[in-house]
């Protein structure tokens, strides 16, 4: 559900038991972020405050973030006029979706100074305001100058709250008062009449009460559980449930029992810790899937042009003959301009009919003819050439786009985009994106190699175990370098997919029922995935090898044998 008023009131509820933290740490990670770091009774908290105007959000946070060398300026301020302090009180503001968190402490004489953070989570809207002890702007995130409004959030103004054209839910004492304040609109939406009620929570509690119809009987149930759900937001005795199978969307319930102080922080933490995750790495993922597949269309427009002059070279030794021919029977031909000329083809025993440019003699045509035919021979080799480099490229591209369309996280995006970046047909194209903050890849322990991220798939099969590369720089490695000469290695045959290695101690010896085993596991990391009777070669890893300038990922082998699976895990 949003973070409506609602979920608002339940966080801050459990967030009131910060009371008296003192707040010895604060980070700006990014300009919608705020990370204020509190200690109490031996332990440390971190709140994180998101203005994000799709995610924002206030609760605490397990999950840590990278700063920035040089603070903020707003972060700097905040570290000046907060460090030190403690909270006096966390609270909300009915149901607005607004947070105030009051701090006291002292100053360098021992006076007691207060001072007041407000967060306003109003979509686009998003600010964190920072008031001295009469209410006046110290400074905030977002500086909003508007005159026409007397609300402007600039330093040394009077900060006023939002103001809001909707019903307060809170000041409905009965049911009575919330029938006649629908009764008397034209829009009987609740999430539309009431302040910090969401329509995704009207539309899952809809559901969770089994309510069909509106109308006074079903419109009270909604009233007492409204009511129920916010009154149980001061006992912290709430709990939420999710709406989609796949974990998508949540609304609150009620609970039994207050299991854990802060569950609705670290529930809230998780779920859009998960959710950034997610949209981080589609974000990434496609912006380099797009950029891959715009070289892809260069490159099929460069073979096709190819093509072209190839199929063009197929008359090459028209051209020699038609030369041979009128030099041959010179002494015959009337030396005069002609648009054609009939001659022998002694070759072949018959006649052929050679078109001429009558602008030239026929001597001078018989040049013309050995020229275009030199040239289209030189221009065989040189395309010859570019066309089997074309098609490596391609090969090469096609691989990259398998690898990225079967990542599942943005580490494993972030190394292809390493691998590309030192490929020279995407110098141009990564340019851009070299500034894009990079995932942290762990280096695994299998490897004392720090340029390399070695965390291949590995699977037990009867006591076997088998290796599966996931990008085109970890299948070099896995097959190169990490296994041994008498290992098996495994790939599909003729089709984009990983690397495996059977790891074997002699004298071991994988029967056929392994092996088919095996090879169903390397087909499915396959782009044959989905076929069936996938062709799968095997051989030793001592049969493999890398010719010179090959592209990552790309080998050469021999002595294999060939099996037909269907691809499964």
């Amino acid at each position: 559900m949003a973070f409506d008023g609602i979920v608002t009131k339940a966080i801050a509820s459990e967030l009131q038991q910060l009371a008296g933290a003192r707040i010895d740490k604060i980070f700006q990670p990014n300009k919608n972020t705020i990370l204020l770091g509190f200690y109490l009774d031996g332990t440390n908290y971190l709140l994180n405050i998101c203005t994000d105007s799709q995610n924002y959000r206030i609760h605490l946070t397990t999950h840590a973030k990278s700063n920035p060398k040089v603070a903020p300026n707003f972060c700097m301020v905040l570290r000046k006029h907060l460090l030190g302090l403690h909270i006096k009180s966390i609270t909300t503001n009915n149901l607005e979706r607004l947070v105030v968190i009051d701090f006291e402490g002292f100053d360098d004489v021992d006076d007691i100074i207060s001072k007041r953070l407000i967060v306003e989570l109003m979509g686009k809207h998003c600010n964190i305001i920072l008031l001295d002890e009469q209410n006046m702007i110290i400074d905030s995130l977002r500086h909003i100058h508007n005159e026409d409004s007397t609300r402007a959030i600039v330093p040394h103004f009077k900060y006023s709250y939002p103001t809001t054209t909707k019903y307060n839910f809170l000041e409905c004492l009965s049911f009575q008062d919330f029938y006649e304040k629908i009764s008397s609109s034209s829009n009987v939406a609740i999430y539309d009449l009431f302040n910090g009620i969401s329509k995704s929570f009207i539309e899952a509690s809809t559901n969770h009460l089994e309510i069909k119809t509106w109308n006074q009987n079903t419109l009270q149930k909604m009233y007492e559980y409204i009511q129920e759900i916010i009154n149980r937001t001061d006992n912290n005795l709430l709990d939420f449930k999710w709406i989609h199978a796949k974990k998508q969307d949540y609304f609150l319930i009620e609970a039994e029992t207050n299991s854990s102080p802060f569950r609705l922080n670290f529930f809230i933490d998780d779920f859009y810790h998960e959710k950034e995750t997610s949209e981080e790495f589609k974000t990434y993922r496609d912006s380099i899937l797009r950029m891959i597949l715009e070289l892809l269309k260069k490159y099929k427009k460069r073979l096709f042009h190819i093509n072209e002059k190839l199929n063009a070279c197929e008359d090459m030794d028209k051209y020699q003959l038609f030369g041979e021919l009128i030099t041959a029977n010179l002494y015959q031909i009337p030396n005069k301009n002609l648009k054609e000329i009939t001659l022998d083809n002694y070759y072949e025993n018959q006649k052929v009919t050679i078109p001429l440019d009558d602008r030239y003699l026929p001597s001078v045509n018989a040049k013309r003819f050995f020229k275009k035919y030199h040239k289209l021979k030189n221009a065989l080799e040189i395309v010859t050439l570019q066309k089997e480099e074309t098609m490596k490229e391609l090969t090469y591209i096609e691989s990259i786009i398998y690898e990225l369309e079967n990542c599942s996280t943005l580490e494993e995006v972030s190394e292809i985009f390493e691998e590309i970046s030192e490929n020279v047909i995407f110098k141009e194209k990564t340019e851009h994106l070299k500034n894009k903050k990079k995932a942290n890849v762990k280096k695994s322990s299998l490897t004392k190699n720090k340029n390399v991220s070695f965390n291949p798939l590995k699977y037990t099969i009867d006591g076997y175990t088998l290796l599966v590369g996931r990008n085109n720089k970890e299948n070099d490695y896995l097959t190169l370098k990490y296994a041994k000469k008498t290992d098996l290695w495994l790939h599909t045959k003729d089709i984009h997919g990983s690397h495996a290695i059977l790891q074997l101690n002699p004298p071991q010896s994988p029967d056929d029922t392994i092996l088919t085993h095996c090879a169903e596991i390397t087909a499915y990391h396959s782009k044959a995935k989905n076929s069936s009777n996938v062709p799968v070669d095997i051989c030793e890893v001592k049969y493999v090898k890398k010719p010179n300038g090959a592209k990552p990922g790309m080998v050469i082998y021999t002595n294999h044998k060939t099996l037909y699976v269907n691809p499964k895990k």
